[in-house]
């Protein structure tokens, strides 16, 4: 009982790594339950799954719609849905074919703006055209604009094959020294698209194993987030996904502005979403974040093709 006590307290403040011979089964539960709720997201209706294009917009008109005479040819919906205009300022706006029966943000309307990603308010989802199962909203990636496409009924929703996972190791638990940087660190993260993210990196994470000590550098996705780090290891393009695994970490006790420590679970180390579909722009593991060590923990390379 005391050991299990000491675990769920650390569990909480993040203050201690958990060893092997203190392995409660509450932990076991804990990754369990954690590895549930990533297969729920990824397989939910509008999960990453669901995507079954990346169309990318050019300047001026787009006729959008499944038949084959399109400029942007859906793999689903009605034969001509409508047209989208990127204009040269950026802003994006569609026409509704009147016989195509879509939506714009659950709303029958002749045309409408489209409120991308990157822009649209905080807490707020970008503009959506929904069609019978399917829908799109626009994305910006760099100032490039495309169409993300989703569909309930999409083939890798229908035919997923679940996640493997390496066996689940407390030792990958690990405790690190968080150093702060100040000012903060620029980062360049490349991605799968072939453009380049810069992030502002607030510090590194220090940690030791097999007798060597390694460093790992995040950023945070959303002001006061959590700690996001994009990785990759020896098992990669072997046991794991080639271009990366995602790992968050919750912020050190003291703040990102003071020395401290925070906790790795490289058992939540997980696949981004460009290992189960082409239609993804995720990040690629920078060299600083490349360890010189297999973690042969978290989620494995998925057996499913895309």
């Amino acid at each position: 009982m005391l050991r299990i006590a000491a675990f769920l307290f650390a569990s909480l403040f993040g203050v201690v790594a958990v060893s092997s011979a203190e392995t409660p089964s509450s932990y076991t539960h804990e990754i369990e339950q954690w590895r549930a709720g990533r297969v729920a997201r990824l397989t939910a209706p509008d999960g990453w799954l669901s995507l079954i294009g990346l169309e990318w917009l050019h300047e001026g008109a787009n006729r959008v719609g499944s038949a084959a005479g399109n400029d942007i040819v859906l793999k689903a919906g009605p034969a001509h849905l409508g047209t989208v205009t990127l204009a040269a300022d950026g802003t994006v706006r569609i026409a509704l074919d009147k016989d195509g029966g879509a939506t714009v943000d659950g709303k029958s309307v002749a045309e409408a703006a489209l409120i991308d990603d990157m822009h649209a308010a905080a807490g707020t989802d970008p503009t959506t055209v929904r069609f019978g199962n399917a829908s799109f909203f626009v994305i910006d990636r760099d100032g490039r604009k495309a169409l993300r496409v989703k569909d309930t009924d999409a083939e890798a929703r229908r035919h997923f094959l679940g996640i493997d996972y390496f066996p689940i190791d407390p030792s990958w638990r690990i405790e690190a020294e968080w150093v702060p940087f100040v000012p903060e660190h620029d980062l360049e993260i490349g991605t799968a698209i072939g453009t380049i993210d810069k992030v502002k990196v607030p510090g590194k994470a220090v940690f030791h194993r097999d007798g060597h000590t390694f460093e790992l550098l995040p950023y945070q996705e959303e002001p006061s987030g959590e700690l996001f780090f994009v990785i990759a290891d020896k098992t990669s393009g072997k046991e794991t996904y080639g271009a990366a695994r995602f790992l968050y970490a919750a912020l050190p006790a003291g703040g990102l502005a003071k020395p401290g420590k925070l906790v790795l679970d490289f058992n939540q180390a997980y696949n981004p979403p460009c290992a189960f579909t082409p239609f993804a722009t995720c990040p690629l593991a920078p060299p600083e974040n490349r360890l010189d060590i297999a973690v042969t923990a978290g989620e494995k390379k998925y057996r499913g093709h895309h």
